[in-house]
């Protein structure tokens, strides 16, 4: 049985148990991060513990404590479960109390949990592309705090899959915002283009990420919206998250994108990521 954290302890999972008036189980009230692991180590953990703080200030959520001691809770919860290659996911609520929608007149205990995940180090992050879906964005208007409100892009994401697709790029009124796990970049003469952080949208890490390999590779951003008629003409189109990294879009739908090859740009920053990646795991050993 593997070990998770559970607020500062860590147990085997089978004695994890949620309380039914926890008010993420109730309401999603609450956060979470989920962070790749690579020879052992958190990739990009700065990044994602300043967005869990700023989701914590968002939401006016207490931090059960510092997030240098979380950081190395998941640490210790990686090495108690001996995992190489895989992830680290947890989630932060409000804690229990009886049921009502406006928060706790007084301080409850916030309640953390953490598992983990592991894969196979070369698992298959489709770099050949694949198939999307376009849809209508039905989620709510706080996109850019990562909380456990997550039934819209489920739905989303379950509709892509029953049309054969790996996922869906979702739009506002014909504005291209995100897909349902991840950011979306299209490429149109050379300019690498994506949706501006605001609320319509998480920033996600491996988006701030890309951003700077881009940066570092010369390549011109653009970070402005653009229409889904503007998506079907790009050059290129890829997608980036933490599972998947960055994954060329080949398909939308019916339309063929880059020639159902992927691109000279998302190739480029494809191999700037796994360099960085391998940089990391050498850093890791020495």
């Amino acid at each position: 049985m593997s070990t998770i954290l559970y607020n500062d302890r860590f147990i085997d999972r089978s004695q994890g148990k949620v309380d039914m008036e926890d008010r993420g189980y109730q309401f999603g009230d609450g956060i979470y991060e989920a962070l790749r692991v690579y020879n052992g180590k958190m990739f990009l953990l700065d990044l994602h513990m300043k967005r869990l703080e700023r989701s914590a200030r968002e939401l006016r959520l207490a931090l059960p404590y510092a997030t240098d001691h979380l950081a190395e809770n998941l640490d210790k919860l990686i090495k108690e479960n001996a995992m190489d290659y895989g992830y680290v996911y947890f989630q932060i609520t409000r804690g229990a109390i009886a049921r009502k929608h406006r928060f706790p007149e007084q301080p409850i205990d916030t309640v953390l949990t953490a598992s983990v995940e592991a894969t196979d180090k070369d698992e298959d992050l489709h770099a050949d592309g694949i198939k999307v879906s376009l849809l209508d964005d039905i989620r709510w208007l706080r996109c850019d705090i990562k909380t456990l409100n997550l039934l819209g892009n489920v739905l989303a994401n379950q509709e892509a899959f029953e049309r054969g697709a790996a996922d869906a790029i979702l739009h506002r009124d014909g504005v291209v915002t995100e897909g349902t796990t991840c950011n979306v970049f299209m490429v149109k003469d050379g300019v690498l283009i994506t949706h501006p952080a605001d609320h319509f949208i998480l920033n996600g890490i491996t988006r701030i990420f890309v951003l700077q390999l881009a940066e570092r590779l010369g390549i011109p951003v653009d970070e402005r919206t653009y229409t889904t008629a503007e998506l079907l003409a790009a050059d290129e189109v890829f997608l980036t998250s933490t599972g998947v990294r960055v994954t060329p879009v080949l398909q939308i739908d019916d339309r063929q994108v880059a020639g159902g090859k992927p691109g000279p740009i998302t190739n480029r920053l494809l191999e700037a990521f796994n360099q960085d990646v391998e940089q990391f795991v050498t850093a890791v050993n020495a």
